[in-house]
């Protein structure tokens, strides 16, 4: 039986990396996000693109583009959103209901319609964040989001036994997102930006490929927390 992995936001970062590495040990990779990995697709990836935000338009899209399979080993719920840095009152409630979108209601979604379309679910890992748990000034409706992503994966493991569900925090991963939080200017209210400009360029923030060849590595280690768990890669 082939290894079936399915990923969302799989068009830069770290989905692009795992994407990448999985089809490099020879799985079968469906990926999605609204741009085309090129690149990926010439590997061999299975690939539509749709934004996740839209449910109406993208849910019956995803819906034929799992037609017809019948497991996956993986299912890796990586797409999302940042949203700006700026103080909670200064963030407009339309800013959090789209991150809330993306990170939060999305996979919501997307797992019922996994689960019901997909006879064989092994592991689901959503991609959680540090922010979840920190609080930090400034991060708002992505801490919001990450937060109740936890959640969602913690009320899905109740309901699906079958299936083994974990929130990870990856660590820093050098993507995008990093580019435009290390570009916004020194601000005495944001302390963690000093941080990350810091880790920038070191081995602190690796790429997307470095960091999915290390969760890659410690899915299968995953599976001995309790299903439904929040975790962070630097403290497996």
């Amino acid at each position: 039986m082939s290894r079936n992995i399915f990923i969302t936001g799989v068009s830069s970062g770290l989905g692009h990396g795992l994407a990448k590495v999985y089809l490099e040990m020879g799985a079968q990779v469906w990926g999605c996000s609204r741009r085309a990995p090129a690149g990926l697709i010439a590997q061999g990836l299975h690939f539509t693109s749709v934004n996740l935000a839209d449910a109406t338009a993208a849910e019956p899209v995803l819906g034929q583009f799992i037609e017809g399979v019948t497991h996956f080993d993986q299912v890796i719920l990586n797409a999302g959103k940042l949203g700006q840095i700026r103080d909670m009152k200064a963030t407009p409630l339309d800013d959090i209901r789209e991150t809330m979108e993306v990170n939060v209601f999305a996979n919501k979604w997307l797992l019922d319609l996994l689960f019901e379309r997909v006879p064989a679910i092994a592991q689901v890992v959503a991609i959680s964040s540090g922010a979840s748990q920190s609080g930090s000034r400034g991060w708002n409706g992505y801490s919001l989001s990450k937060a109740a992503l936890n959640m969602l994966v913690k009320l899905y493991a109740g309901e699906h036994p079958e299936a083994h569900f974990t929130a990870l925090a990856p660590g820093l991963v050098d993507t995008a997102m990093q580019d435009y939080l290390t570009a916004q200017p020194t601000d005495e209210r944001y302390e963690t930006l000093e941080r990350l400009k810091a880790a920038k360029g070191t081995a602190d923030m690796p790429d997307g490929e470095t960091c999915a060849r290390k969760l890659i590595e410690a899915f299968p280690r995953l599976r001995e927390l309790p299903s439904g768990s929040y975790a962070d890669i630097r403290k497996l």
